[in-house]
């Protein structure tokens, strides 16, 4: 099978408490017990570790499995499920943040015993990463931002005050029923969520100077088109912390690796991760 066809296709007190398997039928995860909840991960591949978080709501550690399967041929790949979402619950139902889901990811680096690492996040996922790349910038050596905020924007409140838990299309709901597992109940609590994270002006939050303290390379990637989060938020972002690049990608969505450029992505994250890029001689990427 060729690269691209690959692509198209393709351990606080550790206790085994579920067997949950990918939708493809491969090996399944362990769960950790990490500041009150039961978090659920996997650990595919040999190598320094790479950590990938996912986004909200439509997205869980099975929203990553082309890219884990790809990056595992190089890198140990770390893949949880972020509180509230696929086969992490949130048990108390209250309102979580992402600053504290970045203090659920170091506990289980913590209880795995991972120092330093490399990352890449998707829109929540990447807004986790910029809490723990400012709460402990010495631990993070790389990092790939895709669709990440720095700020809300009025339009992104807009998109995630719509989110109604009682008016679910039927599609959509089918979807959300397979990627998490704890059932409907779970599902609306998480839309309730996005709801008032729609209002909580203090959990993203990250000016430049906070920004300027990130001593991690980051690679950003942001959609043309993403409707959340203006091309303006990435660039300054991209401005702002130190050693950086910016790929927009054109006509890109918020989550453009998913359409398009997947291959590209890969490439230009694995060669970004591996160091063949260098912040200040090609910054760039056209």
């Amino acid at each position: 099978m060729n690269r691209a066809s690959k692509l198209v296709s393709a351990f606080a007190a550790g206790i085994v408490v579920s067997t949950i398997l990918w939708p493809d039928g491969r090996a399944s995860g362990e769960t950790v017990r990490v500041n009150g909840i039961e978090m659920y991960y996997e650990i595919i591949g040999e190598g320094e570790p790479l950590v990938l978080l996912h986004g909200a709501l439509l997205h869980t550690g099975d929203t990553w499995k082309n890219v884990a399967d790809d990056c595992a041929k190089n890198f140990q790949v770390i893949v949880p499920d972020l509180r509230g979402h696929g086969a992490t619950m949130h048990p108390s139902g209250e309102y979580f943040t992402t600053k504290q889901i970045a203090f659920d990811v170091f506990g289980l680096l913590d209880h795995l015993g991972i120092d330093t690492f490399s990352a890449m996040g998707i829109s929540m996922g990447g807004v986790t990463l910029l809490h723990m790349a400012t709460q402990q910038p010495d631990r993070i050596d790389s990092m790939v931002l895709i669709g990440t905020a720095g700020y809300r924007s009025a339009d992104g409140r807009e998109i995630a005050r719509s989110n109604d838990p009682y008016a679910i299309p039927e599609d959509q709901m089918r979807r959300l029923r397979e990627i998490h597992k704890h059932g409907d109940q779970q599902i609306i609590s998480l839309m309730e969520w996005s709801r008032k994270a729609a209002d909580d002006y203090q959990d993203i939050n990250f000016t430049p100077p906070y920004l300027s303290t990130i001593r991690a390379n980051t690679l950003i990637v942001h959609g043309e088109r993403d409707r959340r989060i203006p091309i303006s938020n990435a660039m300054e972002m991209y401005e702002a912390i130190p050693n950086s690049f910016l790929w927009i990608v054109p006509n890109g969505s918020h989550v453009p690796i998913r359409q398009f450029y997947e291959e590209n992505f890969i490439e230009v994250a694995e060669a970004f991760l591996s160091g063949q890029m260098i912040p200040g001689r090609n910054k760039n990427i056209n």
